[in-house]
């Protein structure tokens, strides 16, 4: 279900960003399997317009299981369908780990979706792993923002970024972007953060100036433990600095994908 919009209205209008989508699952599967299902419309759209699709995924138990239900519709006959081999795949970040770490976002997508989808190798963009080569985490930063500039417009440092997904923490995280720390305020599209709160302690990630250029950001949240984060970052109750998922937003739709728990301090809910 979708929640009254009139607090969502003006907070949106203060910040110059389209009112966000707020939908309600009733358990986190079906949310797996309705985020599925729009994703899955949402890049047959922009091929049907463009050609081809860019997405920018998120790790996490929900961002997963969402992948995993999409390959289970790439494996079925549906309405709309997905030329995988014409979809661009980023990631809003990554873990400074080995290559076959299971903490690493990438693998875990490779497994649910990338691999079973045959998406193609030059079009799967991983940040680079901690046995790459590239020394420090500030310079796998440094060649993964070249890489988005060389995928982007002449004289943009950003692709057409038609879908980006996000998790969000307990405390208002997004990507490794978490409250307090000098990556909210960074304005580079990506950077390397270190000592994270939580583990792995080193990651590199996109900033608000990349987060924020996608023509769609959808936030994908499950469990109760969220919900004060939740009703917090759609209310106004909190800044960027305090609780970083309250300054995402998408160029023209800001959706936010929740479960019955993750919802649960939200008005008319619980």
């Amino acid at each position: 279900m979708t929640l009254p919009p009139e607090d969502r209205a003006a907070r949106a209008a203060a910040a110059g960003s389209p009112t966000p989508d707020v939908v309600v699952e009733p358990d986190a599967d079906r949310l797996a399997r309705a985020v599925a299902t729009a994703l899955v419309a949402r890049l047959a759209a922009a091929q049907a317009v463009h050609g081809t699709a860019t997405v920018v995924l998120t790790g996490g138990g929900i961002g997963t299981a969402v992948l995993e239900r999409v390959a289970d519709l790439v494996r079925e006959p549906a309405r709309e369908r997905v030329d995988w081999t014409a979809v661009d795949v980023w990631w809003g970040d990554e873990r400074w780990v080995p290559a076959d770490d299971g903490d690493r976002n990438e693998l875990g997508a490779r497994r649910a979706l990338l691999d079973p989808a045959g998406v193609p190798a030059e079009r799967v963009h991983a940040v680079p792993a901690s046995d790459a080569g590239f020394g420090e985490p500030e310079d796998a930063a440094a060649w993964y923002a070249d890489q988005l500039a060389a995928a982007a417009p002449e004289g943009q440092p950003l692709p057409r970024i038609d879908l980006l997904l996000l998790g969000m923490g307990p405390e208002g995280h997004v990507a490794s972007v978490f409250p307090g720390t000098p990556a909210v305020s960074d304005e580079r599209a990506v950077f390397a953060v270190r000592d994270c709160p939580k583990p792995p302690p080193t990651r590199v990630s996109l900033g608000f100036s990349a987060i924020n250029a996608a023509e769609e950001v959808w936030l994908l949240v499950s469990g109760a433990a969220k919900a004060p984060a939740v009703a917090r970052a759609l209310t106004g109750g909190a800044t960027p600095e305090e609780l970083p998922a309250a300054g995402v937003h998408g160029r023209r739709a800001t959706r936010w994908l929740l479960d019955a728990e993750a919802a649960g301090e939200l008005a008319g809910q619980g």
